[in-house]
């Protein structure tokens, strides 16, 4: 049986990446500080006998006895909420989280994939952004402690690949949601459901018009899956290229909760991305993958799940 490490494995996604493993036959190690992840995430694992959790904080020294076959380096502080409130844990995570799991790549023999983003891109003067562009991003800005921080990651991940012959895969992940995301986490789509639910105005940065392409988490679990067991150690997007703007999101919910809230606009945040637009003709022709679930079934999926959360 082939064991896998996955960090962050009580956030949105590492739970589903726990999930996909358990189901694929895999022995699972999840390791998680629970800085933002929640162990609500994974109570329904804790009966699987192949499933294991450890409380436990990567960027100190990681060791997992015996063989290792796989590590998923996932753990992060993941939204601007998080991450402006605590941006040295978040470069920590980034930079001595991912050194200490490359180590144990290297150590094991295993193969590892880190979860890189496309904050990569910063606010981008390319558009769709394609892996060959190297971003327009402000390192000395406020969301330079998450930017900086996955480029770190992607740099020193390609440097144990080249110098140390480590086996490595690079995932970079744009916007995501689906059951298990956080209500409070400060991203746009929970944020307007919780509004829009509670009556709420939805508040929307700027004028409205900057967008994004949101990808529903199976989709996105499926496209990193695909590319772990693939041949390619390059980065590679993997997201839903269906761009739409931040007015259209908010308009969507409410239609779809049925809410009398209104828009209100508020100052646009320091270099917050006016686009965002994944090109997926890597992850089409390398991997095969493309995204099946369309944006009305998922936010269908979505508002049930926040209606569990959200009074």
């Amino acid at each position: 049986m082939k064991k896998v490490l996955i960090t962050g494995a009580a956030g949105f996604l590492g739970s589903h990446l726990c999930d996909k493993f358990l189901s694929e036959g895999f022995k699972v190690i999840g390791m998680d500080n629970l800085l933002t992840g929640s162990l609500e995430n994974i109570e329904h694992l804790v009966s699987e006998k192949n499933f294991e959790f450890q409380h436990y904080d990567v960027t100190k020294f990681v060791h997992v006895p015996g063989e290792l076959d796989y590590i998923m380096h996932f753990a992060s502080p993941a939204s601007p909420i998080d991450y402006l409130k605590m941006p040295i844990q978040t470069l920590k995570v980034g930079s001595l989280g991912t050194l200490n799991c490359l180590g144990l790549a290297k150590d094991k023999g295993a193969r590892m994939l880190i979860a890189s983003t496309s904050e990569v891109y910063g606010d981008p003067l390319v558009h769709p952004q394609t892996e060959e562009y190297w971003g327009n991003v402000n390192p000395v800005g406020p969301r330079g402690v998450y930017d900086e921080a996955k480029r770190f990651m992607e740099a020193i991940t390609m440097a144990y690949h080249t110098f140390h012959g480590v086996d490595t895969r690079i995932v970079r992940i744009f916007n995501t949601y689906g059951p298990r995301m956080r209500v409070d986490d400060g991203r746009a789509l929970p944020t307007f459901f919780a509004q829009a639910m509670k009556g709420e105005d939805i508040t929307v940065f700027g004028d409205g018009s900057q967008t994004r392409s949101f990808c529903y988490v199976s989709d996105l679990i499926d496209g990193i899956y695909r590319l772990l067991l693939s041949d390619y150690a390059q980065p590679v997007n993997i997201g839903n290229p269906v761009e739409i703007t931040i007015n259209q999101l908010a308009e969507e919910i409410i239609a779809m909760t049925g809410s009398n809230s209104k828009v209100i606009n508020v100052e646009l945040p320091q270099d917050d991305p006016k686009i965002r637009q994944p090109d997926i003709t890597k992850a089409k022709s390398i991997l095969g993958w493309e995204p099946k679930v369309s944006r009305a079934e998922g936010m269908a999926i979505t508002y049930e799940y926040f209606k569990t959360k959200i009074n």
